[in-house]
């Protein structure tokens, strides 16, 4: 099973996202609540910056995908939520690396929102995604 990722040409190349992904009939939609960089008793891990931050999230949270059955390229929709929009855009290549690195070229739909807190206060970034697992 493949997602469809649509990307019109009349929208421009997308860069680091898909436009739209389509969802193949008889999938398992899988929603995926937002992951921090914690430990594995539900602290945050002091000292971190945005970037290992970011890492540690998308490891929990492939880490919950794992355990649903899915994989990396079954991420439609991707989530990523961070009380400084400015930072993450500023550290986009680097947080590039890490998506590549750890997912691939396989990018889902995303939406990065600044927001003004997140649960944990030392959070820089919550990352949260559906995915469609095969049936």
């Amino acid at each position: 099973m493949s997602l469809d990722r649509v990307n019109p040409p009349e929208l421009g190349k997308p860069s680091g996202f898909s436009h739209a992904v389509a969802v193949p009939a008889g999938a398992r939609i899988v929603f995926l609540a937002g992951q921090t960089a914690q430990d594995d008793t539900g602290k945050m891990i002091p000292g971190l910056d945005l970037v290992q931050q970011f890492e540690l999230s998308l490891e929990r949270l492939l880490l919950v995908l794992a355990a649903a059955g899915g994989q990396p390229s079954d991420i439609a929709k991707m989530n990523i939520l961070t009380p400084s929009a400015a930072a993450y855009r500023a550290r986009a290549a680097e947080l590039g690396e890490v998506w590549r690195r750890l997912v691939g070229r396989d990018y889902p739909a995303m939406t990065l929102a600044g927001v003004t807190s997140l649960w944990d206060p030392e959070a820089l970034v919550e990352l949260e995604a559906y995915a469609v697992v095969p049936g």
